[in-house]
């Protein structure tokens, strides 16, 4: 079986790959056009999230057996069409989700204690100790939107906590021993935290919008490690102003573009807004979570850890093992 893989990952799943007899073809640079070209020679392709595998793609792929995507989310895939046509769908949510569940910890800890705001301030020789007063996650309620392979791993990590932790799902009997399953209504009762581990679907894009944070009977907090696209950006802003929303750690942002390699299409030494006197090109919600005290960002890195990179690239290759070798 001859595979193409489209983006570069650890060494370890070419090495293995070949060692079980498989052709491994590497091509990180072409055009989405130009593989289309020569797609139809190939069993199987390995990608992260390069390009779309869309209709016209899949067309051309006549003789693919497999699609592995080294990651958790297939919403770069036509997953509907690519079952239709017999294609097998490979992820790899085992490989990252430690790696999501002690980022997420590890962003609520750090909004709890206010560790950006403080660790700025030190810096610029302020030492302002009751300014910086943190909170305790003991005795707190954190509510779980999804709760498979992140959402477990978060819970798993929260257990030493005292605290109490509830998740909503829309399959039933998710729950477990770290976990009660609740409804959404009852979530949004009880929450002191809200953190999300939703894939990117029609139902879950614009998820997080004013309505929805309304519905919380208490002021809460949000972490987002799963996809910038189920929080409305602005609305965010506005319940943070409005201080129904205590603060913000954000993996993930609505402006990602769909490869997660870039946000928006400039590059970050270009952005206005980091020239001192420059008025900014970028959408004025953006610029507030910059510049906000209360919240913190990462560069969509929750499952990007060394230990993930190996982790994901075994789980590839395990999958297309047993179900090819």
């Amino acid at each position: 079986m001859k595979i193409l893989h489209l983006d570069s990952n650890h060494p370890l799943l070419l090495k293995q790959l070949n060692e079980l007899g498989f052709i491994n073809h590497e091509d990180y640079t072409a055009s989405k056009e130009t593989v289309e070209i020569k797609i139809a020679e190939y069993d199987g392709i390995i990608i992260r999230s390069r390009f779309l595998i869309d209709k016209p793609f899949l067309d051309a792929a006549k003789n693919l057996k497999f699609i592995g995507r080294v990651g958790a989310g297939l919403e770069n895939i036509d997953c509907d069409y690519a079952s239709k046509k017999g294609i097998h769908l490979i992820s790899a949510p085992e490989g990252n989700r430690n790696a999501v569940g002690e980022h997420t910890l590890g962003m609520l800890l750090a909004l709890f204690n206010k560790l950006n705001k403080a660790d700025k301030e030190v810096r610029q020789g302020k030492w302002l100790r009751e300014a910086n007063r943190g909170i305790e996650l003991d005795g707190k309620t954190v509510g779980l939107i999804g709760y498979g392979n992140m959402g477990k791993a978060f819970a798993k990590k929260l257990k030493g906590f005292s605290v109490g932790v509830v998740c909503y799902d829309i399959k039933a009997n998710v729950g477990d021993e770290n976990c009660k399953q609740v409804s959404l209504d009852k979530l949004q009762e009880v929450a002191d935290v809200l953190s999300l581990h939703v894939p990117q679907t029609v139902q879950t894009s614009g998820m997080v919008n004013i309505e929805f944070i309304n519905n919380f009977k208490k002021p809460f907090w949000l972490i987002n490690t799963a996809r910038g696209k189920s929080v409305v950006t602005e609305d965010l802003v506005s319940a943070l102003e409005s201080g129904k929303i205590l603060g913000a750690g954000l993996d993930v942002l609505e402006y990602e573009k769909a490869s997660f390699e870039n946000l928006f299409k400039i590059e970050e030494p270009k952005f206005k807004w980091m020239r001192k006197g420059k008025k900014s090109n970028l959408p004025e919600a953006f610029q507030y979570l910059v510049n906000a005290d209360n919240v913190i960002l990462s560069p969509h890195v929750a499952g990007w850890t060394v230990e993930s990179h190996i982790n994901l690239a075994q789980t590839i290759v395990d999958k297309i093992k047993a179900k090819f070798h």
